[in-house]
């Protein structure tokens, strides 16, 4: 049984690491062409064919797939939303989704079958990896909506003073986010593509209030929520949007300070578990163990005479 499970997790894992491959293939490729030289890579242009060939492609492997689940368009909207937060804004992310969502469930269950595991348990062992094949693309991409959100929430005091930096050396509120998603690109690239999108909203010609709304509504992240709310308001009344930027970028360093004493100050009750279920006994029978022996040994002496 143990080397069932050992081929099958091994398999599993195997799965897993080609699908995140798969997914994670256009940002590979980003960061070579950001990494090589102009010469030594392609044109922007052959890029761009390569590229659509791969969505094309990709699309052409889960046609097959991403219909067989009944969705309403309630629900895709619901799918669009939470891959824009995770960074996916393609619409062949959302079949790509789907397709998923009966793929892994039908792939668990071969690897089961070829492994041997489903001997222990048919029912069991196919009931769950069904029910897990099924869940484990929303897991994932919640992982990925979350890792999104803490990356921005912690480069955001970062964003905020390098635009207060640029506005107090003569550039506009819109030249500096753009500028500041320039400098941001290699240190913070979540932020810097939120910020980017943010600039090309503004020159498809919408209001400067309602794309700072979108950019909120696109990350929904409280910090951010915030900084469009002081934005919206000094645009409103004119006050100094510089200074008020630097004041909130501290107050979120202050904040994010104070989370991390928070966590430092939980760690004491979070010991208590670990102590008494693993260090405490071991100590015991280290400290008391001799002791033990030793009574012991005692107590059959005293028998035997």
């Amino acid at each position: 049984m143990a080397l069932a499970l050992i081929t099958f997790l091994a398999v599993f894992v195997l799965v897993v690491s080609g699908g995140a491959l798969l997914f994670y293939r256009a940002a590979i490729l980003k960061r070579l062409s950001d990494v090589l030289p102009a010469e030594a890579g392609e044109s922007g242009l052959m890029r761009q064919l390569a590229a659509a060939r791969s969505g094309a492609s990709l699309g052409y492997l889960v046609q097959p797939f991403h219909k067989v689940l009944p969705r309403s368009q309630e629900e895709i909207s619901v799918v669009e939303q939470r891959l824009i937060r995770a960074g996916y804004r393609d619409k062949l992310h959302v079949n790509v989704f789907y397709a998923s969502k009966v793929v892994v469930p039908v792939l668990l269950t071969v690897i089961a079958t070829a492994t041997g595991v489903y001997e222990y348990g048919a029912f069991f062992v196919y009931g769950l990896t069904l029910g897990l094949g099924f869940l484990i693309p929303d897991f994932w991409l919640s992982n990925r909506i979350a890792a999104r959100q803490t990356a921005i929430r912690l480069g955001l005091p970062e964003a905020l003073d390098l635009i207060v930096v640029c506005m107090e050396a003569g550039l506009s509120l819109d030249q500096a986010v753009l500028r500041t998603a320039d400098e941001l690109d290699m240190s913070q690239p979540v932020l810097s593509d939120e910020l980017a999108l943010l600039n090309l909203e503004q020159r498809a010609g919408r209001p400067r209030a309602d794309c700072w709304k979108h950019l909120a509504d696109r990350t929904d992240v409280d910090a951010m929520r915030s900084v469009v709310a002081i934005l919206v308001q000094v645009d409103q009344f004119g006050t100094s949007v510089a200074k008020a930027l630097r004041i909130h970028s501290e107050t979120l360093r202050t904040r994010r300070r104070q989370e991390a004493e928070e966590q430092a100050a939980k760690t004491t009750v979070k010991l208590v578990f670990p102590l008494v279920f693993f260090i405490f006994p071991s100590i015991f029978v280290v400290v008391l163990g001799p002791a033990m022996i030793t009574l012991l040994e005692a107590f059959d002496k005293y028998l035997l005479n």
